[in-house]
């Protein structure tokens, strides 16, 4: 086994070590999600930390890591007896994004199970972690039954398995960090809510910082033994501050004036539900049992609320994460003043009197610069009159805002697919309505009990069968095949020229973009985004799970030019062929928004139609958004609809949540087709 990197030889992250290390003080805290680009010490952290968890002591031989001095009643190689018991590390157990179901919550023997009765059960990553800490890195990846399965367990400190009528429970309490990149996709806010802090992590864009990361890598990958022998001593005195903290954190007084800013602030931030109130009390608490002090401050709570609010006050999957600290100390101050004899004298060293321990000589030992900021203001220029026209000349026009976005009637792509689950599309999934059954092509999942006591009875007598039971051999165990829903790969192409420059006009087809953005966040699709303007289509967004990228390069984008109609149809073939080899399982549906005008070129209305017919031959599903406005109106969007064998929609229609036929539409151009 590797040495893993010192905890304290982390340089700079400081509300990343903050946010462990308060988990490791008191796990009741909920967990803790790291938000942040690629190399910025995430994995090293969450791993780093496992080396300063306190030993656990578990019953020996058990499969589950009891507690020997109260061993759980149900556990499954039970029941234990109280007693002494063995002592060994705290685990750091780590789930892959592409884990099945029964890897991460165990499975049952079926066969058995039907066959004798018996309760075998195969413990999964849930029992290994526990006691320990559970680290899922790219948790933004994870298909959102394993996320739910997940955070249930976090949530109740117990993992159920059910089985065709057969039931197992086990014990599962863990500290739970997650890790994600935010280019790569947003976790859905009702399972944000369920970490119990946030932070959000940057590369230091100091210099001296910056060379002592390196030095100090490349140290450690020289020799990583000697390497951590030189910080054992720091490590050493933070595995026992921890340990105090812990015998600390009971003693620790939450009074009425700092439990009344914690409500007040929660209100004031208008978070939803009481989860929030109670992460902030219990996040309070841990920071004065790591300072050392029997007491909460009010600089307590506003810590508390840096780290536990970010990412719950988020209204829809565009807002940035983060708080306005003015808004923050202006409630902490008012409900301090309202408090009668409230314990809400703030303390004067600082947040918490709980600053990390040195990291030694170097550049970094006062901590280096922070990396946090407020959410600021809004970035994007059109602030000029929405109905102002566009100057003359065709040349590019500063970006406008989008319109407000409304919510979309589902677009869905005919047929029945096979791709990544999701919320759009009809496919065969692991999870959804049984529909059928068929042999098991490796390991049973989905027992499909009918169809195996079927299969198996005409054997019975041939079997030597004289009891109850029923004698069911492997041939026997059908697997449900099952319908649910998938995402798809959503790729909108988006006319920028200088046709669409009005700005009433573009601030209309962005927010209808927007909306059908929100809705593929909603129904968890890929999307991208291609652009056409001047002499060329450009695509400003390859396919990614990340929508609010998305929805940030259409907010900038700006418009000017004449209409490459067939380079934009053209350019998205590409892209859809690139995608076809990389995820041949992930269905397209094409979202073309243009009045169907085409300009430049020798005759390019006739080009653009040959660019459809290709997308038509291939059997992408298409919906064309039809821009076209004013009095004289050529019908363009429409026919290029009939070329693509898709459905076109005029902008009203669609905003005016008027589509209920098109996905109708779609599916019968689909079977056409």
């Amino acid at each position: 086994m590797s040495t893993p990197y010192p905890f304290t030889a982390i340089v700079g992250q400081d509300d990343l070590r903050l946010g462990l290390l308060l988990n490791a003080v008191s796990p009741a805290v909920g967990g803790v999600l790291v938000r942040g680009e690629k190399g910025t010490a995430k994995s090293t952290a969450v791993r780093a930390l496992a080396a300063l968890m306190p030993e656990v002591s578990v019953v020996s031989g058990c499969r589950f890591s009891c507690d020997p001095v109260a061993p759980d009643p149900a556990c499954p190689d039970g029941p234990h007896e109280a007693g002494t018991g063995v002592s060994r590390a705290a685990r750091t157990v780590e789930l892959p994004v592409g884990a099945s179901e029964d890897r991460l919550v165990g499975a049952l023997d079926i066969e058995r199970a039907l066959s004798e009765g018996v309760k075998a059960f195969e413990p999964g990553l849930l029992a290994d972690a526990h006691r320990g800490i559970l680290y899922v890195d790219e948790v933004n990846l994870l298909h959102d039954h394993l996320v739910d399965l997940l955070l249930d367990a976090a949530a109740m400190g117990a993992s159920y398995v059910e089985r065709e009528g057969v039931s197992v429970r086990h014990a599962a309490r863990f500290l739970l960090v997650g890790t994600m990149n935010p280019e790569e996709g947003e976790l859905r806010p009702q399972l944000l809510d369920r970490f119990g802090l946030t932070v959000e992590v940057a590369a230091s864009r100091d210099t001296d910082q910056r060379v002592e990361v390196v030095r100090r890598r490349l140290a450690y990958d020289d020799d990583p033994d000697g390497f951590a022998a030189r910080w054992a001593q720091e490590e050493g005195a933070l595995r026992a501050r921890i340990a105090a903290a812990r015998v600390l954190l009971p003693e620790v007084v939450l009074g009425d004036g700092v439990l009344r800013q914690i409500a007040a602030t929660c209100a004031a931030f208008e978070v939803d539900g009481m989860r929030a109130d109670i992460v902030m009390a219990r996040t309070a608490t841990a920071l004065a049992a790591w300072a050392g002090r029997d007491e909460v401050t009010a600089e307590d709570v506003r810590q508390a609320a840096l780290l536990a609010l970010p990412h719950r006050r988020r209204r829809n999957p565009f807002d940035a994460p983060g708080l306005d600290e003015d808004k923050l100390d202006d409630t902490l101050r008012d409900a301090a003043d309202d408090a009668d004899g409230g314990d809400d004298d703030p303390d004067p060293d600082g947040p918490g009197g709980g600053g990390l321990p040195p990291q030694g000589g170097g550049p970094d030992a006062e901590g280096g610069p922070g990396t946090e900021s407020g959410p600021g203001e809004e970035s994007g220029p059109g602030t000029g009159r929405p109905d102002a026209p566009a100057p003359a000349g065709g040349g590019e026009q500063q970006p406008v805002r989008a319109s407000e976005p409304f919510r979309t009637k589902m677009l869905s792509v005919p047929g029945l697919g096979e791709g990544a689950a999701g919320r759009r599309s009809r496919a065969r999934t692991e999870h959804g309505r049984t529909t059928g059954a068929r042999r098991p092509r490796g390991a049973l999942t989905k027992l499909h009990l009918a169809a195996t006591v079927q299969a198996a009875a005409p054997h019975q007598r041939a079997r030597g069968r004289s009891g109850r039971g029923l004698v069911v051999r492997r041939d026997d165990l059908r697997q449900a095949t099952r319908e649910g829903r998938e995402g798809n790969l959503v790729l909108f192409v988006v006319d920028a020229s200088g046709s669409m420059a009005a700005r009433q006009r573009m601030s209309a087809v962005k927010g209808a973009v927007m909306s059908l953005l929100l809705d593929a966040y909603q129904r968890r699709d890929k999307v991208g985004l291609v652009t056409f303007r001047g002499k060329d289509a450009e695509v400003v967004l390859p396919p990614t799970s990340s929508v609010d990228a998305a929805a940030a390069r259409l907010e900038s984008l700006p418009t000017g030019g004449r209409t490459p109609l067939a380079a934009g149809l053209l350019r998205a073939h590409d892209v859809l062929r690139v995608e076809r080899m990389r995820d041949p399982s992930r269905r397209p549906l094409l979202v073309v928004v243009t009045d169907g005008r085409a300009t430049g070129g020798p005759d390019p209305v006739a080009l653009a139609a040959r660019a459809g017919r290709l997308h038509a031959a291939e059997g992408t599903a298409s919906v064309v958004v039809d821009c076209e406005s004013g009095f004289v109106r050529l019908g363009l969007a429409g026919q290029l609809a009939r070329d693509l064998g898709g459905s076109a929609v005029t902008l009203d229609e669609l905003r005016a949540d008027s589509i209920a036929g098109l996905v109708k539409d779609v599916q019968a151009a689909g079977r056409a087709a």
